[in-house]
């Protein structure tokens, strides 16, 4: 007996001798009634299939047994899968025809296998004999073939989505060693990045003004939170809800539908941290350009104007792009 029949025959003979309560109510039809459908109806429905839906669920093994009220659906459903057929063997689910039918349209009853023996089928079967879940001894005459949830193939499950949160800020440090030098490298020979906003210009070590250093930072910073602001997407994903039915078939999804993406579906508020992330940025955006607005005319930055002027007066002049001012030179 395969593993995943002895699952269902543990849970299934635990159950042996429970009896049907007033008006056709079981504790299996409500248990449809409160996880898979709420219509009242199924509290007192006939609960052949629905007892076999409880076990597989108890066992962990719904997606090989199937989650079936009706057995006609339920027997088509294990044909649709490729684990249909008409050799009994224990952990089988078994399906009936009252007539005597080899059709599956007219399934009455259905059940799990126990033991065979010779001709003779010993199965567990729910709401047989008016009210009783019991075993019963049962001959081909009346099967109209087997379920084999061991044969049912259950797609891998993908990884679990986990959100992606945003990593620490760069420090000065990084962005200035990221940042791009002289003919498009990150450091060229005459400009080095340094501890603590220190440069290297034509040899000789300077100190970048804590200002200018904010300025040069914030901006690079609110480039980054741009480029996150757009990535952010203009709707919010459609979220996905999976709800049993009574005698439906279970709905495949569209081939160009992968449960990933439904995962990620369901992951839709995770994107709020983004959306927040970009609000404040903009708002830090025109703080911060407000601030600064009355340092234009500051010494320190006249001086970096005066600078970058002479640099390219200097290269120019030389038809180099590595001018350096002589009063930065020993």
């Amino acid at each position: 007996m395969d593993s995943i029949g002895k699952k269902l025959l543990d849970i299934a003979e635990q159950e042996l001798g429970y009896t049907e309560k007033s008006g056709g109510y079981t504790k299996f039809g409500n248990w449809w009634f409160e996880n898979v459908d709420d219509d009242p109806y199924f509290k007192t429905a006939p609960w052949c299939d629905m007892f076999l839906a409880w076990a597989a669920d108890k066992a962990g093994v719904t997606e090989q047994a199937g989650q079936f009220a009706g057995t006609v659906d339920h027997a088509k459903w294990f044909r649709k899968n490729d684990a249909w057929g008409t050799e009994p063997e224990p952990g089988a689910i078994v399906f009936f025809d009252w007539n005597g039918s080899n059709d599956i349209d007219a399934i009455d009853h259905v059940g799990i296998v126990k033991k065979v023996d010779g001709k003779k089928i010993h199965t567990i079967e729910a709401n047989v004999d008016g009210v009783h879940l019991k075993e019963k001894v049962r001959d081909s005459s009346m099967i109209v073939g087997y379920g084999y949830p061991a044969k049912v193939k259950v797609a891998a499950k993908p990884d679990k989505y986990v959100p992606k949160h945003a990593a620490p800020a760069p420090s000065p440090q990084e962005i200035a060693a990221a940042a791009p030098g002289e003919q498009g490298t990150a450091r060229t020979q005459n400009q080095d990045a340094k501890p603590d906003g220190q440069f290297t210009v034509g040899g000789q070590d300077m100190v970048l003004g804590g200002l200018v250093a904010v300025a040069v930072v914030g901006t690079v910073a609110l480039a980054a939170g741009r480029s996150a602001a757009a990535k952010v997407p203009s709707a919010p994903p459609v979220r996905v809800r999976k709800r049993g039915k009574h005698h439906r078939r279970p709905v495949a999804l569209p081939a160009d539908i992968t449960p990933a993406q439904l995962e990620e579906a369901e992951a839709a508020t995770t994107m709020m941290p983004a959306i927040s992330a970009a609000v404040a940025a903009e708002a830090e955006d025109r703080e911060f350009w407000g601030k600064i607005e009355h340092l234009k005319e500051d010494q320190e930055l006249a001086f970096w104007d005066s600078l970058h002027a002479e640099v390219v007066t200097r290269s120019k002049a030389n038809g180099s792009g590595h001018a350096v001012p002589s009063s930065l030179t020993s």
